[in-house]
């Protein structure tokens, strides 16, 4: 039987089929509100066999030049029942090349790297890709999981250094929407610090304000003076690293270790069972994060379906686009 295809348009409907699918928070409905009002548009399907959901995409889609005119994207997405991946990602792309003819659909799904789903991808018309938003190598806890146990399988060091960090006369708790602002003044001291790119500020004030429960903040207070702070994303089934910044001081205090460990403790209290650490890069904050845990994860990586005979033209022009934006960005920093 053909899977059917169905637009949502009610918010508390799409998050419970999302959740119901243990789905990832990017396919959350917030986060595609926030994408939306930031360059993007959106459009969130439910993938039915006759009366019966067996899947969900937020599809969020960038308009491109003629003779392109989009590409669609999937955020740790699909949402599909186990062992019909395959069939959800052959409706939704159907349904993209039909309804807003674009020249591809990419995906970066939170499945991971060894299942049957992605090994199949390449016979069913998916092509991977080098044009990577999502890093895939990342570190993903399991929250069902005592304390003792998450804590036995971290690194003596970062043990020690919760412990230690604990005791500097530090308050760590949740970051109220008020105290966003300093958030953000330690995120662009961070930023300048270690050199990298962040967005306007209302980028940051739109998520809080489209995911609310669902996007905690949690920060290290000496007296009334942020010195850390994590920022995260969560659904019903998955918590999700998104930004985080410590001020010279607070890394002298060994602020971010007690900082994520409360992180941690939060979530698991919600009944999240997974806590993404959001990418592993051989650099020094990869190194701290490989502290919590005694393995990684490897996720699915990029993969695109052409949708479009200019296919072919756009998956060479697409890498050379972004390293040239990329290039262009550090010039002007300079």
């Amino acid at each position: 039987m053909t899977l059917s295809v169905v637009p949502c348009p009610v918010r508390d409907e799409w998050d419970a089929a999302v959740n119901s699918q243990l789905g990832h928070p990017m396919q959350l409905w917030g986060w595609g509100e926030t994408k939306a009002a930031h360059k993007w548009s959106v459009d969130r399907v439910l993938v039915k066999d006759g009366e019966t959901l067996v899947g969900s995409a937020q599809i969020l889609l960038r308009s491109l030049p003629v003779p392109f005119n989009s590409l669609a994207y999937l955020a740790r997405g699909p949402q599909a029942e186990p062992g019909r991946e395959n069939e959800v990602l052959d409706a939704v792309g159907r349904y993209v090349k039909a309804s807003h003819k674009s020249v591809a659909l990419s995906i970066e799904p939170d499945w991971d790297a060894e299942t049957v789903a992605v090994a199949t991808l390449p016979a069913t018309g998916w092509t991977p890709s080098a044009s990577t938003i999502l890093i895939p190598r990342t570190l993903i806890l399991d929250l069902t999981r005592s304390e003792d146990e998450l804590q036995g399988a971290m690194s003596k060091k970062t043990r020690q250094y919760i412990r230690k960090s604990s005791r500097e006369g530090l308050e760590y708790r949740a970051v109220t929407a008020a105290e966003l602002p300093q958030c953000m003044a330690v995120y662009k001291e961070t930023a300048e610090r270690a050199e990298f790119g962040i967005h306007e500020d209302s980028y940051y004030s739109d998520i809080l304000a489209n995911l609310g429960h669902g996007s905690p903040i949690y920060g290290a207070f000496q007296g009334e003076k942020l010195v850390a702070f994590l920022w995260l994303a969560a659904s019903n089934a998955t918590a999700f690293e998104l930004y985080g910044g410590m001020t010279e001081e607070g890394s002298t205090l060994r602020a971010n270790y007690s900082l994520k460990w409360l992180a941690i403790q939060e979530m698991k209290a919600r009944g999240i069972t997974r806590y993404d650490f959001n990418g592993l890069l051989n650099d020094g904050v990869s190194k701290f994060k490989f502290g919590f845990a005694d393995h990684e994860n490897m996720l699915a990586g990029t993969w695109d379906l052409g949708l479009s005979p200019l296919y072919p033209v756009f998956a060479r022009f697409l890498p050379v686009a972004r390293r040239s934006m990329k290039k262009a960005r550090g010039l002007l920093k300079r």
